[in-house]
């Protein structure tokens, strides 16, 4: 059994690095974010499920917990192989679930920059149906960056955002206030948003990654009307180019921009995650898929922030 140890990467602030794990799947090499692997076992017998999605093998027990199997050459490809007798299972945790991926073998880990990461071109990762949340060159290798939290979504909707946690909270009346969301996959960014929607808020801008969404708030930060255009930010950690724990830094960092309420929304939300967030100046941060809770945290937060708008609008520096 090997276990990793994820300390180095989680105790910097706002890099805007990330640590690649590569693996192979059919030949193809493909890469998960180093902070969402729990560990890496061998290969073990897995008992069948009936009725489960094709792509799940079944389950095992390593120890006391069981851990869903699913079968990354059935999922990517479409196709039942033998399993090989030196298959891993990649452990990973994310949105508070633990799940296994097979895979054929372990590659290495590069470190490397989101803003080495490409997103995939839409005839590529064929719009909302896309598995690929980026490409890198790793070592010499092109590498397809998985989207982990979509492929769990699939094979198990009832994982993710839900709308029915939004239609729990009643009626409610209309916001207006222009909320920023960064978040890179196509398909949560359409969850989100849906569900926002349903709970009132009628001002949505999104962006694709941290970088957009910080070229957007850099480009308006000396307006007057600054905060007629933007009340709070939401923001994905895991996006190609640009980071959300370092979009948080520059927003924090920056004298005119700081006063934006910034929530981390995130799958990898974990307490040494937290305590990252927190250093770089994050007002809070909540672990997918709790969109319920971060409704609450929206009424909260935007109320607050009008309360204190006159303030920071008559500012020093304030609509330079």
């Amino acid at each position: 059994m090997v276990e990793k140890n994820k300390s180095n990467i989680l105790l910097e602030s706002g890099t805007n690095e990330i640590e690649v794990m590569r693996f192979s799947v059919s030949g193809e090499f493909y890469g998960i974010n180093v902070a969402k692997v729990q560990e890496i076992i061998m290969a073990e017998k897995v008992k069948p499920m009936p009725h489960s999605h094709p792509a799940v093998e079944g389950i095992f027990k390593p120890r006391e917990e069981l851990i869903t199997v699913i079968n990354l050459v059935y999922y990517l490809f479409g196709e039942n192989r033998e399993h090989g007798e030196k298959d891993l299972f990649i452990i990973t945790n994310f949105n508070r679930m633990t799940v296994a991926f097979r895979v054929e073998s372990i590659e290495g880990i590069s470190r490397i920059s989101w803003t080495d990461i490409q997103k995939p071109d839409k005839t590529i990762s064929n719009g909302n149906e896309g598995v690929a949340t980026g490409i890198a060159q790793c070592e010499g290798q092109l590498v397809t960056i998985l989207d982990f939290e979509k492929i769990v979504a699939e094979i198990a909707p009832e994982t993710t955002i839900q709308v029915s946690d939004v239609e729990k909270l009643g009626a409610r009346q209309i916001c207006d206030s222009p909320i920023v969301i960064a978040e890179d996959s196509m398909l949560l960014q359409k969850m989100i948003d849906d569900c926002l929607e349903r709970a009132g808020f009628t001002h949505l801008i999104n962006f694709s990654n941290g970088q957009e969404a910080w070229d957007y708030l850099h480009s308006i930060k000396n307006d007057s009307d600054l905060y007629d255009k933007v009340n709070l930010v939401i923001t994905d950690i895991e996006m190609p180019k640009m980071d959300g724990h370092r979009l948080t830094k520059l927003i924090k960092d920056d004298s005119r921009l700081r006063h934006l309420p910034v929530i981390i929304f995130s799958s990898l939300i974990d307490e040494q995650m937290r305590i990252k967030g927190r250093e770089l100046g994050a007002d809070e941060q909540i672990a997918k898929p709790e969109i319920g809770h971060l409704v609450g945290l929206l009424d909260m937060m935007l109320e607050k922030f009008n309360e204190l708008r006159p303030k920071f609008d008559t500012e020093p520096g304030a609509g330079v």
